[in-house]
């Protein structure tokens, strides 16, 4: 029993100075960022990304550092965390979100009252004959796609378009000249 406990004390491994351990880290921080930054860019093909990348990166490092200090080769244990980074922000769902430049909104020349009028008009759809009539005419989706989206056959979506389309036309009646004068 004796023999086994002396093993174990003589393999636990005793701890460095923490202010020798950051100077350390410091060092290979600056010599490694310049690699890390270009291996970074070559993941994701953005500056900006991968100055981000080797950021993170960094950090991460410098809160394992203990652990880290320990592995053979210290070079490619920052590369393997800078590759689970980038793995790590391409699988976030803003990883592929881009910004538009403009918004796409038809320009009414006519005058916004109408829009607005139209809009009311939506608004006082059931909820689902609004959705149907939004992403056919508003978001130009084919009747199959909405049916997909909303998951009902294909007839009940050109079912539902066509009665749409009607209680729209009866409520619009008295702005039917302005809406159709363009």
């Amino acid at each position: 029993m004796l023999e086994l406990l002396d093993q174990t004390v003589t393999t636990v491994r005793t701890r460095r100075p923490a202010t020798t351990m950051w100077v350390d880290f410091d060092g290979f921080a600056l010599a490694a960022t310049a690699r890390l930054h270009s291996s970074a860019f070559q993941l994701c093909r953005d500056w900006h990304l991968a100055q981000d990348l080797t950021q993170t990166t960094l950090a991460k490092l410098f809160l394992s550092w203990e652990r880290a200090v320990d592995s053979d080769n210290l070079v490619a244990y920052a590369q393997k965390v800078l590759l689970r980074v980038y793995l790590d922000h391409r699988r976030r769902r803003s990883s592929t979100e881009s910004v538009p430049g403009e918004l796409r909104e038809a320009a009414y020349s006519v005058s916004p009252e109408l829009r607005v009028t139209l809009l009311d008009a939506l608004a006082r759809l059931p909820v689902r004959d609004r959705a149907i009539v939004m992403l056919r005419y508003f978001a130009d989706h084919s009747v199959e796609q909405v049916a997909q989206e909303l998951d009902v056959p294909i007839t009940v979506v050109k079912s539902q378009t066509r009665r749409s389309l009607v209680k729209l036309r009866q409520m619009l009646c008295a702005e039917r000249p302005a809406l159709f004068a363009a």
